[in-house]
């Protein structure tokens, strides 16, 4: 079947037609590099980098074009450089780098390209300039804008008139525009800001500008899916459909728009400027796993709100416990050869990337490892599930690493010391001296590693 999405733009689920199935084109908004993404930034990067697995099992890996853009410029990055003293250029590369270990520490595949803002100035005034020539922006004390009521269509993607989107936006006032509605294009920057010249003097691009001009660039005019977070709609999304149709003759940005919903702490957005929020990179520093968070991201459907907490990671890194001490006991057992993933997993998925229903599928699959006796069923089963869980970015690592690979840490031992307190057990049974097995057996439980005996020893595992 073919692979159906949720269009913001048309407000239903609708088949995914490409423009050319040989070079199938999607767009996602990436980070302004100032700071270290929290859990809500990263929730997008799961999401398409889901959609991105779907589209390049089903169209083919070298049939896919994903581009997410790296902010480099912005008035954020100004003011947190003015704050700590540290140059911009060391700002944004330090920062982008850590976005980048970061997502992949997530299992987010690296996009096709990156474009950084700073690298596409030229195609931005070029766009701009395109805008004035066709009547649509104007220069105005440095300034450019473009002027809203030039566009009849605009407030088609937010479904919001003019009117309740000036009210419900933070609208700049100022005496050179020629509507409250206006958003800029262009801007002026002082000596000690950031600056490229221009025909309309020395200073930089706006925000809903520049992703305009970097998806034109890599995708074309018109290209399959663009995606973002639900907050994006407005006035990011809204405005970007303004530039680029203005710009290309009316010609559409994109066919499909994709929207995330927000992560959730209680029954509140997680966000920056309420506070309310845990970094990615604590997260990891904390000693969670990497797919242990995308599980958690992924386990309720990427349109709606998702509630993420240190518990529910936690409820996740369990969940993955069960998988790999399962993939660990057929560790000998050679998968079976498997074109495709099971049909039932790449059906949820197919159906607008119903990540909880795959997830359920995963389960079953799970279940029927366990249950599978035959070695023909174990590898068939073990196949399954390295399948499925490729094409959710799931079971990637090694079962024994997984299991025991939590570096040392201030509240973990390493696994030589750990190694050595379970010898000391063995010899202590041996001894039958039970009350030091027992001691040593609590004091590693107490420490979150977890023994189990059987009849070929005592194995281990790191807990949640």
């Amino acid at each position: 079947m073919p692979i159906h999405l949720y269009n913001t733009l048309t407000r239903r689920k609708e088949p995914l037609a490409p423009l050319d199935p040989q070079n199938v084109r999607m767009y996602v908004c990436g980070p302004t590099v100032y700071d270290f993404a929290h859990i809500g930034n990263a929730r997008p990067v799961v999401v398409f980098d889901t959609l991105f697995r779907l589209l390049r099992h089903v169209y083919g890996a070298g049939h896919v074009t994903y581009v997410r853009n790296i902010t480099d410029v912005d008035d954020k990055i100004i003011d947190r450089a003015a704050q700590s003293g540290e140059p911009i250029a060391a700002l944004t590369a330090r920062t982008a780098k850590a976005y980048q270990d970061d997502m992949a520490a997530l299992g987010a595949l690296p996009p096709t390209h990156q474009p950084r803002c700073t690298e596409t100035i030229p195609a931005m005034v070029t766009l701009i300039e395109t805008l004035i020539a066709k009547g649509f922006a104007y220069a105005a004390e440095g300034h450019v804008l473009f002027h809203v009521p030039s566009m009849a269509e605009y407030g088609q993607l937010s479904r919001r008139s003019l009117d309740d989107m000036i009210a419900g936006a933070r609208v700049e006032v100022a005496p050179y525009k020629k509507h409250p509605a206006d958003f800029v294009l262009w801007k002026p920057s002082t000596p000690a800001q950031p600056g490229w010249d221009s025909p309309w003097g020395r200073g930089r691009p706006g925000w809903h500008i520049e992703c305009s001009a970097m998806a034109k660039e890599l995708l074309g005019t018109t290209f399959d899916i663009h995606g973002g977070g639900i907050d994006l709609i407005f006035p990011h999304h809204e405005n970007e459909i303004a530039q680029s149709r203005s710009a290309h003759d009316g010609a559409p940005l994109a066919r499909v728009w994709m929207h995330n919903g927000f992560v959730q702490i209680g029954a509140e957005k997680m966000s920056k400027s309420l506070g309310n929020f845990f970094t990615v990179h604590e997260l990891l520093e904390e000693g969670f796993r990497g797919e242990a968070i995308r599980l958690a991201l992924l386990s309720g459907h990427y349109r709606q709100p998702v509630e993420v907490s240190r518990d529910s990671i936690k409820e996740a890194k369990e969940q993955l416990d069960r998988f790999y001490i399962a993939l660990d006991k057929v560790r000998d057992v050679a998968p079976e050869t498997m074109q495709d993933p099971p049909l039932d997993v790449l059906a949820a998925l197919e159906d607008d990337l119903n990540t909880p229903m795959a997830l359920s599928h995963l389960h079953e699959a799970l279940a029927a490892l366990n249950r599978a006796t035959a070695p023909a069923e174990k590898a068939h089963w073990k196949a399954a599930l390295l399948a499925d869980g490729q094409l959710l970015g799931l079971l990637q690592d090694d079962p024994p690493a997984w299991l025991k690979g939590r570096p040392a840490s201030a509240d973990g031992a390493d696994a030589s010391s750990i190694e050595a307190q379970i010898a000391a057990r063995n010899a202590a049974r041996k001894a039958k001296n039970f009350a030091e097995a027992d001691r040593i057996r609590k004091a590693l439980l107490d420490a979150g590693i977890i023994l189990e005996d059987g009849p070929k020893g005592t194995t281990w595992r790191r807990g949640s």
